[in-house]
């Protein structure tokens, strides 16, 4: 990211957000804080996360120029870029790294084990492998999450649900970027359920567009994006599930906003605001032993109605009523 257009974004929040704590820096000391994240730098959901970010630590005093130099590593899916990335934010030695994904936190932990580094929406830390206690962290990393790992297998439950003839399921993901330890909770649901699962990696929209299209060669089938749902196929996810009528689920609520069918996930912005106090509390002493990990307390189960009407679904009044939101 250019810096000018990261001081530009810092120049666009609102003002309210900008009072600073007396008290904020005790030792006159200029902090640096890396973050790095994964997706288009241009991608909507990117910016609000960002901005929930820096909206957070400005109301906690921690102001670019003032007290803290910020440094931004964006990256789309590829693993090698997410790799180089980490590398140069561990080598310009910041106070603290905030990261967004479990593929970047794995990559900063392979690189430092003395940085601090707080995560946001990287599933299940610990069975992600980032650490083995939740309440008490145990290395350099801690944060906040917006899913537990077995919620994967409800995303099968609710789409047989409201597809009640779905018998085959796309489990579609980026090789190098899935959180594969949502595979075990799949598989088990598909097999109570009666579904085949069938894992769908690809890498490129090309790639995308021919598996969907074979996979649809054959009736009764369904999608769902194994996260974390690549940012930049947001668009041709959810216009390929309509061209081939297949009913779909994803973990984000952004996807379905977009257009997608159906999703049931904790929320994908407010672990940054969370994020911020722990950073926060890092740049003024905490250990990251002293931060328990956090979990989300409230999932929410959105239902597009016009994406399922487009495919010739009608999502069954039971399913309507317990929905968080409907979109009509």
């Amino acid at each position: 990211m250019r810096r000018r257009e990261f001081i530009s974004l810092l120049g666009a929040m609102p003002a309210a957000v900008w009072p600073v704590r007396v008290h904020s820096q005790q030792d006159g000391r200029m902090r640096r804080i890396g973050i790095l994240e994964r997706g288009p730098e241009a991608d909507r959901l990117i910016q609000a996360q960002r901005r929930a970010l820096l909206e957070g630590l400005a109301k906690l005093g921690w102001i670019e120029g003032r007290n803290a130099r910020f440094e931004v590593r964006v990256v789309a899916e590829e693993p090698d870029r997410v790799r180089t990335h980490a590398e140069e934010l561990v080598g310009l030695a910041p106070d603290v790294i905030a990261v967004g994904s479990l593929v970047t936190t794995r990559a900063l932990l392979e690189r430092t084990r003395t940085i601090p580094i707080v995560f946001a929406n990287v599933g299940d830390p610990v069975a992600g492998g980032l650490l083995k206690n939740i309440a008490r962290p145990e290395g350099n990393a801690t944060g906040i999450t917006s899913q537990y790992q077995s919620i994967a297998g409800k995303w099968l439950e609710l789409l047989k649900e409201a597809a009640p003839n779905t018998a085959r399921v796309a489990l579609v993901f980026v090789p190098g970027i899935v959180a594969e330890s949502y595979f075990p909770s799949i598989d088990a649901a598909a097999q109570a359920l009666g579904i085949k699962a069938i894992r769908t990696p690809y890498r490129s929209a090309a790639e995308l567009e021919h598996a969907l299209e074979a996979f649809a060669a054959e009736p009764n089938g369904g999608l769902l994006m194994v996260p974390p749902p690549p940012s930049h196929h947001r668009e041709l996810l959810n216009q390929l599930a309509i061209k081939y009528r297949l009913p779909t689920v994803y973990s984000s609520k952004d996807y379905t906003v977009d257009g997608g069918m159906m999703s049931y996930g904790g929320g994908s912005i407010e672990p940054y605001r969370i994020a911020a106090t722990y950073i926060d509390r890092i740049l003024r002493g905490a250990k990251i032993s002293e931060l328990p990990v956090q979990f989300p307390t409230k999932f929410e189960l959105v239902i597009n109605l016009k994406t399922a009407k487009a495919i010739g679904l009608d999502i069954p009044p039971t399913l309507r009523a317990r929905a968080d939101e409907v979109i009509e």
